[in-house]
């Protein structure tokens, strides 16, 4: 899947959806006032889905979620509130308002938690391909710890971060897991901003900011 496809797929599917809510649910405003929890769970469903899916595909891509599809979520279910509480329909409200509050609070769940959900939802679903890779160099003859790029972010004007999955068959990291950042461990050579356990061995480690493992102190 290309960049260009990671940002424009999502945002066409919530507007789909948003426009087939807003015809589907028209009449339903229109008919008989009573309460219903099928739109909150189904909003909940699919801001589930949609934001796991931009987390797995690109560190950054969440923040799409924040500039258009939340906003564009937010709007439908104020519209089809202001159609139902011009109606009169105090039932009607209260769910789609549900909807709203069901929508908001996922999405903030998710969201806060993205940096510890994308990397365990990666491993999850990569982990053989990585591990593949990494068992089949050659031990290295320096003491360091066998390792490769795993993930990034950032960028101009506020720099990059690299992460990198580590073979520990010792475990010497577990300690280090969530210690701090700017901190230096034996078999890795340049400073750790983040050390995370994966599984037993495995391990992911952020280094610092402009870091990159064969290149440090350049």
């Amino acid at each position: 899947m290309t960049t260009i496809a990671i940002f424009v797929v999502p945002v066409a599917l919530v507007v789909v959806l948003g426009s087939a809510v807003i015809l589907r649910e028209g009449p339903w405003i229109k008919s008989e006032d009573r309460f219903s929890w099928r739109l909150p769970l189904c909003v909940v469903a699919g801001t589930c889905t949609v934001l796991l899916l931009l987390m797995l595909y690109g560190p950054d891509a969440p923040i799409l979620y924040v500039l258009f599809i939340a906003p564009i979520v937010c709007l439908t279910c104020l519209a089809l509130l202001a159609a139902a509480i011009l109606r009169k329909k105090l039932y009607r409200s209260l769910s789609i308002l549900l909807m709203l509050v069901a929508f908001l609070a996922a999405s903030g769940a998710l969201f806060i938690n993205r940096g510890t959900l994308r990397p365990a939802l990666r491993w999850l679903l990569w982990a053989h391909r990585y591990k593949a890779e990494v068992l089949a160099q050659v031990t290295p003859t320096n003491g360091q710890f066998k390792h490769v790029e795993w993930d990034g972010w950032g960028g101009t004007p506020v720099g990059d971060w690299t992460v990198y999955i580590v073979f520990d068959p010792t475990d010497s990291l577990s300690a280090a897991a969530n210690s701090g950042p700017d901190r230096k461990f034996s078999g890795i050579p340049c400073k750790v901003d983040d050390v995370r356990r994966l599984e037993s061995h495995w391990y992911s480690v952020t280094l610092g900011m402009n870091a990159w493992w064969d290149r440090c102190g350049e």
